[in-house]
């Protein structure tokens, strides 16, 4: 499965990099591994965001990606905002493929609340869609 998800993103880093977003792939692989993989396969060929290797899990348990026990990683995702402080985290299940494009318009929603205080983004949001205010009025009427 993962090899299908860093090509899906890697057709859309260049969308995200358009919005001032950076890709970082991570995995409990070592950067030989990366590079190999880079070399050897169509798909991972394309990547142009940095592949990071984590073998000591430094990062994936920060991120409570690490299985115990197991030395792999969960595959997570995780959207952190200009100030450091984490909005989103999405952990997908083995044998289910996450879709760069649906990350892509969560990245927007992400942006429109960072940059519209007061506003949310209600589900299937796309930019131009309309946004709630959240108040006590909306209780019960959505």
């Amino acid at each position: 499965v993962c090899p299908t998800e860093l090509e899906d993103m890697a057709e859309l880093y260049p969308e995200f990099q358009k919005l001032g977003v950076e890709i970082y792939s991570v995995s409990t692989d070592k950067h030989f591994s990366h590079k190999a993989w880079h070399d050897s396969s169509p798909r991972i060929g394309k990547i142009e965001f940095p592949m990071v290797g984590d073998p000591s899990f430094e990062i994936t348990e920060a991120f409570d990606s690490l299985r115990p026990g197991e030395g792999a990683a969960d595959r997570t995702t995780v959207l952190i905002d200009p100030k450091g402080i984490i909005q989103y985290v999405e952990t997908t299940s083995e044998g289910v493929g996450r879709n760069a494009k649906e990350l892509l318009r969560k990245v927007k929603a992400a942006q429109y609340v960072y940059n519209n205080p007061g506003q949310v983004c209600p589900a299937k949001w796309e930019v131009g869609d309309a946004t709630l205010t959240p108040s006590f009025d909306l209780t019960g009427q959505l």
